[in-house]
């Protein structure tokens, strides 16, 4: 089992010499699949409940699994609706890696849209930071973000799983990201995943993506990366780390480190 501070991924393989198929099991039930196809990898993501377009924090598992069947190198990856790539490689005694998500864009949330939103999970108008606009997201998949004037406020994140699925598979969001800006570089975020019948997602790779590309788009200060501080409320902390080109739309590089776990 691999970790990336995040849910378990499970890499189990056929052996080096001829590798046919890998499972990245990121959740108990329907695991993804990745197998070799033509010039890259295909891969495929499963939630408890539903298939998902792209998920990072699975993707950079993925990486680290690949380094230890073939050693460092960039792996080239075919998702469902793009074709991405990871680069893994050992970092002293840990595994990293790091992934080139798909191209990015971000547009204005619809009013009602928000207004649900906060209300689902009990917050006001006046709990939204001005700065960072509310705005539907995509970096290989369409998440809502919510910045939040307060790192007291993402800490009392709450909402009903029912509800916040209804409104998630409705709109076609992936998560809703919340977020909170420490500082123009850091942030603190959690992600309900109630589209996939997961309450909290600790680590999410493909929002970090959509995220980091969102700033660049209104301009913020972000000096070429952020960092993003995932899971600290749940106790499981992840870090992922965003390196963003001056490109609009291009894609992010999104890199951790992973753990192996027994089991």
């Amino acid at each position: 089992m691999i970790s990336n501070g995040g849910r378990r991924l499970g890499l189990p393989s056929r052996g080096r010499q001829s590798p046919k198929r890998h499972w990245v099991a990121f959740v108990p039930r329907k695991p993804p699949t990745s197998e070799l196809e033509g010039d890259g990898w295909r891969v495929r993501y499963f939630s408890p409940e539903t298939e998902v377009p792209f998920c990072g924090h699975a993707t950079i598992a993925l990486g680290a699994g690949l380094v230890r069947q073939f050693g460092d190198g960039i792996f080239a990856l075919i998702l469902n609706q793009a074709r991405i790539s990871v680069e893994g490689f050992r970092d002293g005694t840990n595994i990293a890696a790091a992934l080139q998500s798909p191209p990015t864009r971000s547009k204005p949330a619809p009013p009602e849209l928000i207004a649900e939103t906060l209300a689902l999970f009990g917050y006001a108008a006046e709990d939204i930071d001005p700065v960072i606009a509310p705005a539907l997201i995509h970096g290989g998949a369409d998440h809502l973000v919510l910045a939040l004037k307060s790192r007291e406020a993402l800490a009392a994140m709450a909402y009903d799983l029912k509800a916040g699925q209804e409104l998630m598979r409705r709109e076609g969001l992936v998560t809703i990201l919340l977020a909170y800006a420490e500082a123009p570089r850091l942030f603190h975020t959690r992600n309900p995943f109630a589209s996939g019948g997961v309450y909290e997602d600790p680590a999410t790779g493909a929002a970090t993506a959509a995220f980091a590309g969102y700033l660049r788009d209104i301009g913020w200060p972000h000096g070429s990366a952020i960092d993003i501080v995932q899971g600290e409320d749940m106790g499981m902390r992840s870090r992922l780390h965003a390196d963003i080109p001056p490109t609009p739309g291009s894609s992010i590089r999104v890199s951790g480190t992973a753990r192996m776990m027994e089991g």
